[in-house]
């Protein structure tokens, strides 16, 4: 048997949740794609090779912007986290607290079979914007020093604007006069403000609001009739496109909401996937359409793939995986107005329901 995970330049970078020094007090992983990542896995901030290293990267806190560069420090030593002898340093430093093991297992740090006792091999990863893996390299006297500058040297290559995401660009799946009138059906209906999944330590999926990564107001389509003409036209004109893309039957739709990015509030949505959560699995991919094009901002990228962005004309769709990381910039004039189902299988009905059940059984009982 293998006594360490091993990783090799290349391979995608497990993804985890773990403890950190986070607000929230712990962190998705994979929410730190489209960023050049450095990870340092190391026993105990108080050893002094360790602190040697931390004291390194302190001094080159300039790299780590939390825009195109983060760095996780991960401590396997309990005491670093109840004593909180490390902090993070917004914007790009923070720390994970791995006392359990899950990340450094991941990652080639601890031993598979989570015998710790017979040693920890602390060492350096880096991963590219799309979390895959630069190289691996041990903890080392001088390793430090070695590592930030060649992480520094991989963060100030020029990012290719000719990377596309792959995503199904699809004009026309709404006509413009149809489009003219699910605007209307928004403007006199009741829009709330959109919420954000986040999920509890019970596996209980909720919506929170966080104002400061999503601005946007939704309505959820309730006139049968336009309901029965957004289906028609998916099911017509999205639907084959989608198998011949995709090669996948999309069979059924989830939440025919209409939504809308103000200006007056700077209207945006910051990376996100859509399917991270329980109350969310069940999605495949995401068909947004938009129903105006008089507007600015309110571009759509896809960070992990590079600057490139989206904005598909009047009645035009992007159609994407649900799994793909991406982000609404902010919408600097007038108002862009969307239609945003998501479409699933009969396969993922049935995670629905299995999701469904799991949330039921795990509320708390009065």
């Amino acid at each position: 048997m293998t006594e360490y995970a091993t990783l090799l330049p290349g391979d995608p970078g497990p993804w985890f949740r773990q403890r950190c020094t986070t607000v929230h007090g712990t962190y998705t992983f994979d929410m730190s794609a489209g960023r050049h990542v450095l990870l340092f896995f190391f026993r105990s901030s108080l050893e002094p090779q360790t602190a040697a290293d931390l004291a390194a990267l302190k001094a080159s806190r300039d790299l780590f912007d939390g825009r195109t560069a983060i760095l996780f420090g991960v401590s396997a030593d309990p005491e670093d986290e109840s004593h909180r002898r490390v902090a993070q340093d917004l914007p790009g430093t923070r720390f994970f607290w791995d006392s359990d093991g899950l990340a450094g297992r991941l990652y080639g740090a601890r031993r598979l079979d989570g015998n710790d006792a017979a040693g920890m091999r602390p060492c350096w990863v880096v991963l590219d914007p799309m979390l895959r893996v630069l190289g691996v390299t041990e903890q080392a006297p001088g390793r430090a020093a070695q590592v930030i500058e060649a992480f520094r040297r991989q963060t100030a290559q020029p990012v290719p604007n000719d990377r596309g995401a792959p995503v199904l660009s699809l004009p026309g799946l709404f006509e413009a006069e149809f489009c003219q009138r699910l605007i209307a059906c928004y403007e006199a209906s009741e829009s709330v403000a959109s919420g954000v999944f986040t999920e509890t330590d019970l596996g209980r999926s909720r919506a929170v609001s966080d104002p400061g990564f999503k601005r946007r107001r939704d309505c959820t389509l309730h006139d049968r009739v336009l309901v029965q003409q957004v289906q028609a036209r998916i099911i017509r004109r999205a639907v084959p496109e989608i198998r011949k893309a995709f090669q996948f039957e999309a069979s059924r739709l989830d939440r025919l909401i209409l939504a809308c990015y103000d200006a007056a509030d700077r209207g945006c949505f910051g990376p996100h996937r859509d399917n991270t959560v329980q109350a969310t699995a069940h999605r495949r991919f995401a068909i947004s359409i938009n129903l105006n094009d008089d507007f600015e901002g309110g571009e759509i990228g896809f960070p992990e793939f590079g600057p490139r962005t989206y904005r598909p004309a009047t009645g035009g769709a992007l159609i994407f995986s649900c799994s793909l990381m991406h982000a609404v910039s902010p919408v600097e004039r007038g108002r862009r107005y969307a239609c945003l189902p998501f479409a699933y299988d009969d396969a993922a009905e049935q995670l629905r329901q299995a999701n469904r059940s799991i949330i039921r059984e795990s509320a708390p009982r009065a």
